[in-house]
């Protein structure tokens, strides 16, 4: 009789033992067991997650566990990255519109173009100097050879580059659209089920928000890609100074004792035909004035200094 209560108390112990190493190897299978599955396993088990994610959604957009693992399978050094590359350069030039066609010259010439520019010319007395930017998308891969090109233009006075590995914000976008497409899923097999106007007008409110917010996600993915796939150069060119318009110069007049004795004639001779020309030319305009209103005046005049005579 003794001997069985004693090993109903080890068989206890026993028990609670197990129990125990049952919960701490639980409690050590959550968060930290997937993280490490998914640095280590990269797309085989971080796959599994992210395709499981939707089913236990609840429309946030794939804030749960599937988009975080399908984040740690991205950043498996086998897959490629997602890079945003953009670059600015600040450069002195002896002219700005040669400048100007060589750097829209280097953005073709590596499989770009040009996305905007501006021009602004400041004006000081005569003297005028052109100054400008223009802003390159090229392709990323030649990113390096287009941002060199470019500082070969002029002299450089400031240059700049950088970049954003947007990899985890493109693997995010992907899950938040598994989810939501689950969710629409769904949403029209309960609208084609539902046999009520209430119910159908409800998930088709829902349906509408879901679809809105799938063609949003589908456009910050597009930027994104668009970003990544064409590097941005923003080119600031300046000419060194005012460059001075030119101007014509008036003709010296000689002093008045070095004129010529037959131009001061001729000059003289001028002067009296112009002097006359004009006095023949304000008679005749004064002259019909004169015959209208002077005649009858004089004729008033002579009646009236008669009759005083009389």
């Amino acid at each position: 009789m003794g001997e069985r209560p004693r090993r109903r108390t080890v068989l206890a112990l026993l028990l609670g033992a197990l129990l125990v190493l049952a919960g701490c190897s639980g409690l050590g299978g959550g968060p930290d067991a997937g993280s490490a599955g998914g640095g280590d396993g990269g797309g085989s088990q971080g796959a599994p997650e992210a395709a499981d994610a939707p089913a236990g959604g609840v429309g946030d957009g794939g804030d749960g566990r599937g988009g975080d693992a399908a984040a740690q399978s991205y950043r498996d050094p086998n897959r490629s990255q997602a890079i945003i590359r953009t670059g600015s350069a600040t450069l002195r030039v002896a002219s700005f519109e040669g400048a100007r066609e060589s750097v829209i010259s280097v953005a073709r010439e590596h499989g770009g173009y040009v996305a905007g520019s501006d021009t602004n010319v400041e004006r000081v007395g005569n003297r005028t100097r052109t100054t400008g930017s223009l802003r390159l998308r090229v392709r990323s891969d030649r990113f390096g050879e287009a941002f060199r090109a470019v500082k070969a233009v002029g002299e450089v006075r400031k240059a700049s580059s950088d970049s954003e590995d947007v990899s985890d914000q493109l693997v995010d976008i992907e899950a938040r659209l598994t989810n939501l497409r689950t969710q629409r899923d769904r949403l029209r097999r309960l609208y084609d089920e539902a046999n009520d106007t209430e119910a159908i007008l409800q998930v088709g409110e829902k349906l509408s928000s879901v679809q809105e917010r799938i063609e949003r996600l589908q456009a910050q993915r597009r930027a994104l890609r668009d970003e990544v796939a064409y590097a941005t150069i923003t080119v600031q060119l300046r000419e060194p100074g005012l460059t001075p318009t030119p101007t014509a110069s008036p003709t010296p007049r000689p002093s008045y004792h070095e004129t010529d004795l037959g131009g001061a004639l001729a000059a003289s001779v001028n002067g009296v035909v112009v002097t006359v020309r004009a006095i023949l030319v304000t008679l005749a305009y004064v002259g019909p004035f004169a015959l209208v209103f002077g005649l009858p005046l004089a004729a008033i005049g002579y009646v009236a200094r008669k009759q005083d005579m009389v």
